[in-house]
C-alpha cells in the first residue's frame, strides 16, 4: 500500500510550485529513487528514509526500492467551485480517491503574485476550501440519495443506509465537514462512508507557505493558520514553495547545507511525508537481501500475516511464521547471519504485531 496525498488551495498560493518542486527533487535521485508521472497532475515519489540506505550500504543488493507517495494535485479551487466556476471542481474526483489532503495556504506577501481575493488572508483562504469540499461532497451525496430512495422502497437493508445519508447530508448543509460526524465509524454510515468517501472526512494537513525569511519566527499569517488546525487537532507544515524549488535539484549534501543556512532540518516533501504517515497511523518494515532493499509500508498494529499481504496475498493466506531483526540490530551487527549468530534473530508467530523499521523475512506455504 502506498500513501496518497491529495494536494488543494486557491490558486497562486504556491501549491502547483511545491508539487513540481517535490516531484523534481525525486527526479534528480533516478538512480535510488524510482519516479513516475502518471498524469499531468499526478506523480509518484519514493519515501526519503534513512534507514533504507542504511540497510542497503550493508547488504549491498542489486536494488534498492523505498515506499512511495503519489501527490495530486488539482487547478486552484475558487469560491463557487462545487458550481462549476473555475477548473479545480472538474478533478475533485481524483482527490477524492486519496488518502490524505494537502491543504496548501498562502501565508507570504508578493506585489508579483496576485492574490485572487486581493489580499493576503489565510483563515479566510482556508474557510472558502473547506466550504467548496463540503458543498462537493453534499453534491455527490445528493446525486447517490435518488437511488437509495428507491432501493429504499424494495428493500429494508437500504432504509438504514438511506437515513445515515439524510443524517450525512444535514450534517454538510450545516457547513460541517464529515470528519466532525459521530458514528461514521459504526453501521450504515461507515458503509456510506466506504462507498462515497467523503473529501471532508479525510485527515487534513495544512501547509503553510511562506517565503525564505519566514521560515525562522512564525508570521502573525502562520500563526493564525496554527490556531485554526488547533480547533481541529490537525497538524501544520510549514515550507518555502520557492524555496522547495530552487533546491530541487541539489545533491543530498547540498541540500543538506541549504537547509543549515536557513536553520531548516528537514525539506518540505520530509515533513508532507512523515506527517503524513502520522496522520494515517502508517509505517515501513524491510526486507534485505542480496538482490534486493525494500521499505512496505503497512498500518500501525498490523499482525505479522495481514503485514505479509502487501508482499503477495499467498503470505499472508500461507503464513508459517515471520523472522524479525529490529534495525537497531541489524545496524549492529551488519548482517543477517551475524544477527542470527548473537541472538537477535527472533521467530515471530500470527499474533507478532509487526513494528516500524523491523527487518521481516517471511515463511510461508501454499
Amino acid at each position: 500500500m502506498a500513501l496518497s496525498i491529495g494536494i488543494v488551495g486557491l490558486p497562486n498560493v504556491g501549491k502547483s510550485t511545491l508539487f513540481n518542486a517535490l516531484t523534481r527533487a525525486q527526479n534528480a535521485q533516478a538512480a535510488n529513487y524510482p519516479f513516475c508521472t502518471i498524469e499531468p497532475n499526478k506523480a509518484i515519489v519514493a519515501v526519503p528514509d534513512e534507514r533504507m540506505n542504511a540497510l542497503a550500504r550493508l547488504a549491498n543488493p542489486q536494488k534498492v526500492i523505498g515506499a512511495t507517495v503519489e501527490f495530486t494535485d488539482i487547478a486552484g479551487l475558487v469560491k463557487g467551485a462545487s458550481k462549476g466556476e473555475g477548473l479545480g471542481n472538474k478533478f475533485l474526483a481524483n482527490i477524492r480517491e486519496t488518502q490524505a489532503i494537502l491543504h496548501v495556504v498562502r501565508c507570504f506577501k508578493d506585489d508579483d503574485v496576485v492574490h485572487v481575493h486581493g489580499n493576503v488572508d489565510p483563515v479566510g483562504d482556508i474557510e472558502v476550501i473547506e466550504t467548496e469540499l463540503i458543498l462537493a461532497d453534499a453534491q455527490v451525496l445528493e446525486n447517490r440519495m435518488d437511488r437509495l430512495r428507491k432501493q429504499a422502497k424494495a428493500g429494508k437493508e437500504h432504509q438504514a443506509k438511506l437515513a445515515a445519508a439524510e443524517k450525512l447530508l444535514a450534517h454538510l448543509m450545516e457547513g460541517r465537514p464529515a470528519s466532525a460526524l459521530e458514528g461514521a465509524k459504526e453501521g450504515a454510515m461507515a458503509e456510506l462512508f466506504d462507498e462515497l468517501g467523503p473529501i471532508t472526512a479525510k485527515p487534513i494537513i495544512y501547509c503553510a507557505n511562506v517565503d525564505e525569511a519566514g521560515l525562522g519566527e512564525d508570521s502573525p499569517e502562520v500563526q493564525a493558520v496554527r490556531a485554526h488546525a488547533a480547533r481541529t487537532g490537525a497538524p501544520v507544515v510549514k515550507v518555502s514553495a520557492k524555496m522547495e524549488e530552487e533546491m530541487a535539484t541539489l545533491s543530498d549534501e547540498e541540500r543538506a547545507e541549504f537547509l543549515e543556512s536557513y536553520g531548516v532540518e528537514s525539506s518540505g516533501l520530509d515533513q508532507v511525508i512523515r506527517t503524513g504517515y502520522a496522520v494515517l497511523g502508517l509505517i515501513s518494515y524491510f526486507t534485505v537481501g542480496p538482490k534486493e532493499v525494500r521499505a512496505w509500508t503497512i498500518e500501525q498494529g498490523w499482525k505479522a500475516p495481514k503485514a505479509a499481504s502487501v508482499i503477495h496475498t499467498d503470505f499472508e493466506r500461507g503464513f508459517i511464521r515471520a523472522e524479525v531483526i529490529s534495525f537497531q540490530d541489524y545496524t549492529a551487527h551488519s548482517t543477517e547471519a551475524a544477527c542470527r549468530a548473537a541472538g537477535v534473530l527472533r521467530q515471530e508467530g500470527k499474533e507478532y504485531v509487526v513494528k516500524d523499521g523491523d527487518v521481516v523475512h517471511f515463511l510461508f506455504n501454499v
